[in-house]
């Protein structure tokens, strides 16, 4: 694993080793907190945290520099915690395993945390830097990005000095992104009295393996299966014979669900039929995922009884409102060619103690498609007898047109590379809109290396972008005016 650490920028890339050393899941980013506060301490520069955890390290300009624009670089120190069902890893407790495969750094069976540690690794390397010829500069790491934009949306204003903020959390090196889509949380609750299980019957275990999730925002255009949604269609099919015992699919938010598990119980005797039953959509699912998710694996297998079951009507209501429930892309801009405007995500079903919990995360560029997708899922919802919340709304990020750290960036590009870089907006979320609504004067762009399927074990960043990136970040913090 020490051989990433000698990769080039060494400095970089040594950052971010130690980065994948600290557990740092979302909402448990304490470890890491303490870890960049000491680093701008040790450093010698001026660093704190806000009331939420949020970190700045602030370095004054270099020598000569005083009269350049002071730049904010942003990250976020969370990393999403998903790993495959055979990998025995704690998120909380155990360090990543980067590997180099080819021209890759990726994880041995976890997601990596290039999102977003590649960006938190380039930032600390500027701020330890004694040669970069910069205006001041400003680290702002926030916390709990993934599963709300919890930092980003309390951070006061104020605090931060400088003009132009580049936020470094986007996912395809060469290009600009100059805005994205606002997201809102759906949160459904089926209320009730577990039952006790039938008697004269076997219980079975039905899994949805093997499928290749990804970020819910960057990866919701592939058509890749959702575990919860292949479970369902099962269950939708055998509602008649089955009782569900209990229900546990996906783990977070901004992730497409890549597994998902069901406990049921059938009459005794019964066992061919459910076999048979799952056997035929099993492989309709599999022609019909054969491109876009080639390798999603069903399975059924007898386990010990269960005690409890769903009351049948809970049952028969959840299994219609998943079923109903939209899911993936929803409409795709009218004005950016290829962009997803609209999307939901079914991430997480999951019951226990007298629950069943459902939560969608819907994203879009436009905030009143936002607000009546919301409408729409709360409907499937209350007609099914659920319980809907909505929570932790954030706005969009609307490009500017005049923005001159843009302009700067593409004519920088193109003298380094001979090519311009192409500007883009994102259909997942970054927090430059929540900043952008506390700092309105900020000039801001996002970029970053080429990261590929970020929020599943698949996750990984190409070696000689981060290089190319890391040029590009310098150049662009030399030549402000």
């Amino acid at each position: 694993m020490n051989s990433i650490t000698g990769l080039k920028p060494q400095e970089l890339w040594g950052y971010f080793y130690a980065l994948t050393q600290i557990p740092r899941p979302s909402k448990k980013e304490e470890k890491v907190i303490e870890f960049i506060y000491n680093f701008g301490k040790n450093l010698g520069l001026e660093t704190f945290k806000d009331d939420i955890g949020n970190v700045v390290i602030r370095k004054p300009a270099a020598l000569g520099c005083e009269h350049k624009p002071g730049i904010i670089l942003q990250t976020h120190l969370d990393m999403v915690p998903q790993k495959n069902s055979d990998k025995v890893h704690d998120f909380e407790k155990d360090p990543i395993t980067a590997l180099i495969d080819g021209d890759w750094v990726t994880a041995d069976g976890t997601t990596l945390g290039a999102d977003n540690g590649i960006g938190v690794a380039a930032t600390m390397a500027v701020l330890a830097s004694k040669t970069i010829r910069h205006g001041e500069i400003e680290g702002l790491f926030t916390i709990d990005e993934e599963t709300g934009m919890t930092g980003a949306q309390s951070l006061k204003p104020g605090l931060l000095k400088g003009s132009i903020l580049i936020n470094l959390d986007s996912e395809d090196e060469g290009e600009l992104y100059v805005g994205c889509a606002g997201g809102i949380d759906g949160n459904f609750v089926f209320d009730y009295d577990d039952e006790t299980a039938p008697e004269n019957s076997e219980t079975f275990r039905i899994s949805v393996t093997v499928l290749r999730g990804g970020h819910s925002g960057m990866d919701i255009h592939l058509g890749r299966g959702n575990s919860n949604k292949i479970m369902f269609r099962i269950l939708k099919n055998l509602d008649s014979e089955l009782r569900i015992s209990s229900i546990a699919g996906g783990s977070v938010r901004n992730a497409i669900p890549r597994e998902t598990f069901a406990t049921v119980v059938v009459p005794a005797g019964k066992a061919a039929m459910l076999a048979d039953e799952i056997r035929k959509i099993a492989n309709t699912v599999a022609n019909e995922l054969q491109y876009a998710d080639p390798d999603v694996k069903v399975c059924c297998e007898q386990i010990e009884p269960a005690k409890s079951v769903l009351p049948k009507n809970i049952q028969t209501n959840l299994i219609n409102a998943i079923t109903a429930c939209p899911n993936g892309v929803l409409v795709m801009s009218q004005t950016i060619p290829g962009l997803v405007e609209t999307s939901t995500n079914l991430a997480i079903v999951k019951s226990e103690k007298g629950k069943t919990h459902v939560a969608c995360l819907i994203r879009s560029s436009v905030d009143s498609a936002k607000a009546y997708l919301a409408s729409m899922e709360e409907s499937v919802f209350t007609l099914a007898g659920a319980k809907s919340s909505f929570t932790g709304s954030y706005p969009g990020w609307n490009p500017n047109p005049n923005s001159q750290i843009l302009s700067q960036m593409k004519e920088i590009y193109h003298k380094l590379y001979g090519r311009i870089p192409e500007v883009k907006a994102i259909h997942a979320g970054l927090e430059c809109g929540l900043l952008g609504g506390i700092y309105p004067e900020w000039d801001m762009i996002s970029c970053g290396p080429t990261i590929r399927f970020p929020h599943s074990p698949d996750e990984k960043v190409n070696i000689a972008s981060v290089e190319k990136w890391w040029t590009f970040l310098i150049a662009v913090l030399e030549n402000q005016q």
